[in-house]
């Protein structure tokens, strides 16, 4: 088993349109890699911090992502079926192992590829329609204002004048 602590430059944005890790951020990887039977498990946890705008009202937001992830990746599989000989490893079956699922991440040689199980523990835990906060009002519709700025007194629904004729309609009870 061994420890690693890695900062890793991207030089690339990583995330949503509205939300991302920007380019030339810095992403802490805690990363644990120990040999088992199958291969090499890798466990670990991504620490970062996206930036982005409210999809309300449009105001600059950072969002602070601690994600952990798992993966195990399996012996290279040649074409007898048998995996690559290392600590612990028995031969398989072809049963176990389907080699075909997208799923399954082999080693190459003695290298594993953490690029898309960092992208995957980044992207797949960000929020789609991030808010500055949980009761954002948005921006106002006729000036373009965000709701937060104006005056308390101000009409907080604007009137959409399709239902103006309802407006004097008797309701019973």
């Amino acid at each position: 088993m061994r420890e690693y602590e890695l900062n890793l430059r991207i030089s690339e944005p990583l995330g949503l349109e509205l939300l991302a890790v920007n380019a030339g951020e810095v992403i802490e990887v805690d990363l644990r890699v120990q040999a088992v039977e199958e291969g090499v498990l890798a466990t670990g946890s991504v620490i970062a911090t996206a930036s982005g705008e409210c999809t309300r009202c449009l105001k600059p937001i950072t969002w602070p992502i601690g994600e952990d992830f798992t993966e195990l990746f399996y012996y290279q599989v040649h074409g007898n079926r048998q995996p690559k000989k290392g600590f612990n490893s028995k031969s398989m079956d072809s049963e176990d192992i389907d080699s075909t699922e997208d799923d399954l991440r082999f080693m190459d040689g003695d290298d594993i590829d953490l690029e898309p199980v960092i992208r995957d523990a980044i992207i797949l835990n960000l929020d789609v329609n991030p808010l500055c906060q949980e009761d954002c009002p948005g921006i106002e519709a006729t000036q373009g204002k965000n709701w937060g700025y104006l005056p308390s007194d101000q009409i907080q629904s604007p009137q959409d004048p399709r239902w103006s004729a309802l407006k004097d309609f008797p309701l019973k009870n």
